[in-house]
């Protein structure tokens, strides 16, 4: 038998983790949800369905994501319960791969699901509340349109949640209690840190710097106008591939260098 990779000792493994605890997995994303539908009433309530839709979608997979990653080898949260994750008849690999899994596979399929049912139910109901024979009704039903799962909104939380969540994985494995807070205080901490460290930056070459965040562009004020500098288009494009391929995937691989360490 493959001792880094089997699929039947896989699957045992993986069904393991899922029914031991069905009760907080399922708890943790029927929370999620209902969280999520709260957050959409309101911000549709407040400002319409742009913004609606995009912190949502936002807190929902960024937000309940993380909070799952920190749960998955939550198994570190007291001696024991540790000790016997890590004498499962598994591979670390194995171990690791099926929080990965849980993670950032099952939840991701799981909410884009429910997110597309919820956005397509809150629009049909707009759509049949307006008045089909007022003279701005087309215009009004073309407004408000089902949010696109592969657009710019989406995408960037993609990468923002491949990167939050590989952290929490990470610091799950070295923070036994609380690692959700923990972990997060430390990622605030680091990014407001870089947004420090660029303005700085900006500031050393530029004069009346406004605003220098996110990391692509800098806000200048001269006079009475405001001027946006960007990256060169080969730098912005290299630096967009640091974060939506290799930092994810330093962050996800370090979490299953860190589980090979506590099993030592």
């Amino acid at each position: 038998m493959n001792n880094v990779f089997n699929l039947r000792r896989f699957g045992w493994l993986f069904r393991k983790t899922i029914m031991e605890r069905p009760v907080q997995l399922l708890g943790l994303m029927l929370l999620v949800i209902a969280l999520d539908i709260m957050i959409y009433a309101f911000c549709k309530a407040v400002s319409g369905f742009d913004l609606a839709q995009s912190c949502s979608f936002v807190i929902g997979i960024t937000g309940g994501g993380c909070f799952l990653a920190s749960f998955v080898y939550s198994h570190f949260a007291s001696n024991a319960s540790g000790s016997s994750f890590l004498t499962l008849p598994a591979s670390t690999f194995e171990k690791w791969l099926c929080g990965v899994l849980i993670s950032g596979v099952l939840y991701t399929a799981i909410f884009l699901l429910f997110y597309k049912l919820m956005d397509t139910t809150f629009i049909s109901f707009y759509h049949k509340g307006l008045d089909a024979k007022g003279p701005f009704y087309k215009e009004l039903y073309d407004r408000v349109q089902p949010f696109q799962l592969m657009g710019f909104v989406a995408n960037k939380t993609y990468i923002m949640f491949f990167n939050f969540a590989g952290c929490m994985l990470i610091g799950t494995l070295y923070f036994n209690k609380a690692p959700f807070i923990k972990v997060a205080l430390v990622v605030c901490a680091i990014c407001f840190g870089a947004f420090l460290l660029n303005l700085l930056m900006a500031n050393m070459f530029f004069k009346d710097v406004n605003s220098a965040f996110p990391y692509f562009f800098v806000y200048v004020t001269e006079g009475s106008q405001t001027g946006r500098l960007e990256l060169p288009t080969g730098t912005l494009k290299n630096l967009n591939t640091v974060f939506e391929y290799i930092l994810p995937s330093i962050l996800w691989l370090l979490a299953l260098l860190r589980l090979k360490e506590k099993e030592f």
